[in-house]
């Protein structure tokens, strides 16, 4: 079975990426590929990596009106990545057309709120609900469109899992316990155990292993509290 850890590899360097990965290959279970790294290398750096022979989560968090999601979406379709991501909030029907577009072993999972976000950050956004009530809302939207599963934070995870038993959960925002300084513009973060323990199908993981010193001893420290 392979590790329910998916490497954040947010860079612009192709051969960056590529060694890092190299590194830890046997110690996580996929790779992930974000918009910083798309934007600068695009498909022909997606297939680079997909040489790798890792499962390609592609995080482009496409939000748009649904045609043109639909269309971006079947775009990729060439690249067959395992996991794709789109915004809950562009609504049903584009969630619904962006499902129809991806390839048959595609799963396409809804952003629901970023980590990066807390409380303050959701009012000023006009949003009267907490985060947690805000992904319950969003994964039952998600569910009805036909999608495999959502992205949400390790603190709401457990809650979405309860709303969709069968879904596939998407849990950014891990840190060690031993690296709460490793926090970036992440806000609501849980450690790698409590994510799964709450319901998480992968967990993305990026600068406490890819700022490392030693990005294999990280990723081995990770797997071993799993």
């Amino acid at each position: 079975m392979r590790s329910p850890i998916f490497i954040a590899l947010d860079t612009t360097d192709v051969e960056k990426a590529k060694r890092i990965a190299g590194q830890v290959r046997n110690h996580v279970g996929g790779i992930k590929l974000g918009l910083e790294f798309f934007c600068a290398n695009g498909p022909d750096g997606v297939q680079a990596m997909a040489d790798l022979d890792l499962p390609l989560f592609l995080d482009l968090k496409l939000h748009d009106i649904p045609n043109t999601v639909a269309k971006a979406v079947h775009a990729l379709r060439p690249l067959e990545p395992a996991v794709l991501t789109v915004h809950a909030a562009g609504g049903r029907a584009m969630m619904e057309d962006a499902k129809a577009a991806a390839p048959s072993r595609t799963k396409v999972v809804a952003v629901t709120v970023l980590t990066s976000l807390d409380e303050e950050d959701l009012g000023a956004l006009g949003m009267q609900a907490d985060a947690k009530a805000q992904v319950e809302r969003l994964t039952t939207l998600a569910r009805e469109a036909g999608l495999d599963g959502v992205v949400c934070s390790g603190h709401e995870v457990a809650a979405a899992k309860e709303l969709w038993p069968e879904g596939f959960f998407v849990v950014p925002g891990v840190r060690l316990e031993t690296e709460p300084h490793v926090l970036g513009d992440q806000k609501r973060v849980v450690s790698p155990r409590e994510a799964l323990d709450n319901g998480a199908s992968i967990l993305v993981v990026g600068r406490p292993i890819t700022q490392a010193r030693d990005p294999d001893e990280i990723a081995r420290a990770i797997e071993a509290t799993l």
